[in-house]
């Protein structure tokens, strides 16, 4: 197990009007093929939420009007020190058009109880329910690339500021 740690900050949003949900089709080249929210790293040194509006506004056109924090999901890999730590937003009002020719994939509207037969992410498809429970989450996951084994992996929920649950396992 490496010492050196390297950090990746990134962010993920969940961009909602009514009953749908604003999700792209990312293409294989641009890795994590298939459905998923707008988002991505945040540039150092802006705030995380402001890394979350400017990603939703470069990825969507779209200009963020009400964002609300809803969790963290960390994968943190011992050999190489890499953290990914992605902070989870859901988007409620916004403002502006969406982009002609965006630059990250396809844009679809689609209702948030119909995301089962898109080609996604097993890893976004468990989490698009988390943005619409109340209060925040908060996931951990360690993993061992050289055994491709999941080491640990802890799921926290906090509804109005307290826990209400966890699930760790190894």
């Amino acid at each position: 197990m490496t010492k050196e740690v390297h950090y990746k900050i990134l962010t993920l949003c969940m961009i909602q009007d009514g009953n749908q949900i604003l999700l792209m089709n990312r293409p294989k080249k641009l890795g994590f093929p298939g459905y998923i929210a707008p988002g991505g790293k945040v540039d150092f040194p802006e705030s995380i939420v402001d890394g979350a509006i400017r990603e939703v506004r470069e990825e969507t056109g779209l200009i963020v009007k009400e964002i609300r924090y809803k969790g963290l999901n960390e994968f943190c890999e011992i050999n190489s020190g890499l953290r990914y730590m992605v902070f989870n937003y859901l988007v409620t009002a916004f403002e502006g058009q969406l982009l002609e020719n965006p630059p990250e994939g396809e844009l679809l509207w689609v209702d948030k109880d119909q995301t089962d037969a898109l080609p996604m992410q097993d890893w976004f498809r468990k989490r698009i329910p988390l943005f619409f429970e109340p209060g925040v989450f908060e996931q951990s996951t360690v993993w061992d690339e050289l055994q491709n084994k999941e080491l640990n992996k802890t799921e926290k929920y906090y509804v109005e500021g307290r826990y209400e649950g966890v699930s760790s396992f190894r």
